[in-house]
């Protein structure tokens, strides 16, 4: 279980002239603009555009993961076939005009992960009025034609019931703090409900609650030191959505002379947050297999480009979906999770100051 301004139509109309520069030669690296990647056609490929629109860059499994892993499944799945990708850098209204913009620029499927998921269903609307199907990727959007992510209310399940685990492991009796992710994400409700289910019931109050702009870790720092007089004191555990924001958590808590730290959690399995919970700073995260997931969206986004019908396992909200499974990592557990599936490597994540917790936990 991982962390931005915008512009006028103006701008997408520069922004669609961009692109069609960059078709023209060749791909780009930039992850706040736009840039063009695929193959010349093959037999078997089409030439279809698909677009995919990312959110932000400060959760770092976005330009690490997910771009590269949908861009060389692409690629293979399609060998004619073309990726246009932007990145919203969290801005809605930048994230509209890269989507207005990819459609003039003939995109036959729109690839979204929605930095506002209710905002993003005037891009569907869009889409749909010039008869181009939407994925909603990793973040539902109501009305897409496809929607593929992790089982979200699960990944809060995870986060909630080992935390509380760990509490009672711990022996102590006191309050927790929840820090929540961006108010904006369909996902970030799921992974506070999933919590809920299981802290409601556990015998620790919640004494503060915050919903994350943006997933900024900046601002869940800001929040965690505006908490840590009233409840440092009582604190046994906090709940934070992802590793940035628990990166922010602790950085607070350490600030405010917390010591012993308590448990908390969080997810994406970023690398920081894997070496946090090598030094014991961070109790766990929830591993989601990013690679399968890029694959399937992109699997389906050929299919949908040449007017097939996706392969989806259930339904959500009239949406057909594939949701897949979630995984806890604790420090017990890296080598068998994100280790063994080469998410990171021990090089990566054995570097210096980490490299005797590493030998203590079997990594090296």
């Amino acid at each position: 279980m991982s962390t931005r301004t915008m512009r006028t139509a103006g701008a997408a109309l520069a922004f669609g002239m961009t692109l069609t520069a960059l078709a023209a030669c060749g791909s780009d690296d930039s992850s706040s603009g736009g840039s063009t990647s695929g193959g010349s056609a093959a037999a078997g490929g089409g030439n279809e555009k698909i677009a995919l629109l990312l959110p932000e860059s400060k959760t770092a499994r976005y330009e690490a993961f997910d771009r590269p892993y949908f861009e060389a499944a692409v690629k293979s799945g399609c060998a004619g076939c073309s990726v246009l990708y932007s990145n919203a850098d969290q801005d809605a209204n930048k994230q509209q005009q890269q989507a207005e913009a990819a459609l003039t620029q003939g995109a036959k499927v729109l690839v979204i992960s929605a930095v506002d998921g209710k905002a993003a269903a005037s891009i569907v609307a869009s889409a749909k009025a010039k008869n181009v199907p939407v994925i909603a990727y990793d973040r539902f959007i109501a009305g897409a034609n496809y929607y593929v992510s992790f089982d979200n209310f699960q990944v809060g399940v995870l986060q909630g019931q080992t935390l509380v685990d760990i509490m009672k492991k711990n022996g102590k009796q006191g309050e927790i703090v929840m820090i929540n992710g961006a108010p904006t994400d369909a996902n970030a409700a799921d992974f506070k409900k999933g919590a809920m289910s299981v802290l409601q019931s556990s015998g620790y109050p919640i004494a503060a609650s915050y919903d994350t702009p943006d997933w900024s870790p900046d601002k869940a720092q800001q929040w965690m030191e505006s908490q840590v007089t009233t409840v440092k004191d009582k604190l046994v555990g906090v709940y934070a959505a992802n590793d940035g924001t628990a990166g922010g958590a602790i950085a607070a808590l350490k600030g405010g002379g917390v010591n012993p730290l308590p448990p908390v959690t969080g997810q994406d399995a970023e690398l920081a947050g894997i070496q946090r919970l090598l030094s014991g700073d961070q109790a766990m995260t929830v591993y989601k297999a990013i690679k399968p997931q890029a694959e399937d969206a992109a699997k389906n986004a050929i299919a949908l480009a040449q007017g097939k019908k996706p392969a989806s396992t259930v339904d959500k909200e009239g949406v057909p979906s594939t949701l897949l499974k979630p995984v806890a990592v604790t420090k017990d557990n890296i080598k068998d999770t994100v280790v063994k599936d080469g998410f990171w490597t021990v090089e990566q994540i054995c570097t210096g100051e980490f490299a005797a917790a590493c030998t203590e936990a079997g990594l090296s």
